[in-house]
C-alpha cells in the first residue's frame, strides 16, 4: 500500500518528465529506481484501473479521484521502514482485532506486517520477527490500536510449510 501511495504523491508533486513520461528528481534520476520493477509496473496497472491516474501523452498524470485518496485517512498514517532482514526468524504471533469502522488503519496495520516480512496464517494472525520496532509500537499507542492486539513470543521460529 505504501508503494501506491509514494507514487500517488509523486505524480501530485512532479514536474521533470523523461522518456515514456517517467518522473525524474532535479538530478535526472528516475523517482522509483528503487523499487522491483515488478511491483511497480502491478501497482501502476492497479492506480490506472482504479482511476486514480491515466496515461497521457506527456506522461502520467493524477486524476480527481486520485488526488481525493491522497487527501483521504490512507495518506494521514506514518510510513515505518523495516529494520529487519530477509532471514529473520519468524518467533512473533500478532494476532488482531480491529474494528470495521477503522478499516483504513487495519489496513495500513495490515501494510505493515507485510513490510516488516511478517506472514499471514489467517486474516488477523501473523507470524514475523521481533520485536516490533518500538517507534512502530508507539505509533500503535498513539493511534489507539495497541488495544485490538495481542503479541506472543514463540520459543521456536515458525516454519512456512
Amino acid at each position: 500500500m505504501s508503494l501506491i501511495l509514494d507514487i500517488l504523491e509523486e505524480l501530485s508533486n512532479v514536474e521533470i518528465r523523461y522518456k515514456g513520461g517517467v518522473g525524474i528528481n532535479l538530478f535526472g534520476m528516475p523517482r522509483f529506481e528503487s523499487q522491483n520493477k515488478q511491483s511497480l509496473k502491478s501497482s501502476f496497472y492497479r492506480l490506472s484501473r482504479g482511476g486514480y491516474i491515466e496515461k497521457e501523452a506527456s506522461g502520467w498524470r493524477l486524476t480527481e479521484t486520485g488526488k481525493k485518496y491522497l487527501k483521504s485517512d490512507h495518506s494521514n498514517y506514518k510510513t515505518f521502514s523495516s529494520p529487519f532482514k530477509k532471514e529473520s526468524p519468524k518467533n512473533l504471533i500478532v494476532i488482531f482485532d480491529i474494528p470495521e469502522e477503522r478499516r483504513s488503519e487495519r489496513d495500513w496495520f495490515r501494510s505493515h506486517l507485510r513490510r516488516f516480512d511478517y506472514l499471514m496464517i489467517q486474516r488477523s494472525v501473523w507470524v514475523g520477527p521481533s520485536p516490533l520496532p518500538k517507534e512502530f509500537q508507539d505509533y500503535l499507542k498513539k493511534l489507539k490500536l495497541k488495544s485490538c492486539l495481542k503479541t506472543f513470543k514463540l520459543s521456536k521460529s515458525y516454519k512456512a510449510k
